[in-house]
């Protein structure tokens, strides 16, 4: 009997997926009483962290229901920020606060409503107040999230323009394209629309969480 116990309980522990009588009979001598068995196993681990439970037809082990809360493991999933997400972010940190409509003019396209849900999202956003033009627009900054997360104590760390222009980050090359009446759409990938008298940012999201994405400011080209 003691056999035929610590046989079923390797049996159980071992599968992969929950097992049915039928499949364990098949391991045992003709005319073993496996429900005995079962119910042998599942007292001994009833008050054990593992029980012994019916699952869909079979038998298998599975954590004691009144611990599941403590099993929980909750794991931080870091996004990488697009393109589109670091240049509005770029573009805030350096003309905080900003409306929406003026960061979609600085950059040359339509933000997406997923660009600023992200930041948002992020912590690395937030909104400041109303701009008392018509309308009342919301004007947007940075978050304390914003400093610690890319290591900066504070907004005058970010660098400067001169700074930029000698490690290449600020591409100041002729427009191609000039802002009309409307603005192309912003599908959140890498796509360069520049303003006639603005530079081209040379963006570069951030590989991992904490890198520093390169921000620049929008300036006049010489």
């Amino acid at each position: 009997m003691k056999h035929d116990l610590r046989l079923m309980e390797a049996i159980l522990f071992a599968a992969s997926e929950p097992v049915d009588e039928a499949a364990l009979a098949e391991r045992f001598a003709e005319g073993t009483d496996v429900a005995a068995l079962i119910d042998a196993v599942a007292a001994d681990y009833a008050p054990r962290g593992v029980n012994l439970v019916r699952v869909g037809g079979g038998w298998c082990f599975r954590t004691a229901e009144d611990l599941a809360g403590h099993m929980r493991v909750e794991r931080k999933v870091t996004r990488k920020p697009s393109r589109a997400a670091v240049e509005t972010l770029a573009v805030i940190a350096y003309h905080q606060p900003v409306t929406r409509s003026e960061v979609e003019h600085i950059r040359g396209v339509a933000a997406s409503r997923g660009t600023f849900d992200f930041l948002l999202e992020a912590g690395w956003i937030r909104p400041v107040g109303k701009r008392r033009t018509p309308g009342r627009p919301m004007t947007w900054g940075t978050t304390d999230g914003f400093l610690v997360h890319f290591g900066l104590s504070s907004l005058d760390d970010l660098p400067g323009t001169d700074e930029l222009k000698a490690t290449g980050l600020l591409d100041v090359r002729p427009a191609s394209t000039v802002i009309g009446a409307g603005l192309a759409p912003d599908d959140g990938e890498a796509e360069d629309r520049p303003d006639e008298g603005v530079v081209t940012l040379a963006f570069d999201a951030a590989d991992e969480p904490g890198d520093m994405p390169e921000f620049a400011p929008a300036a006049a080209a010489e």
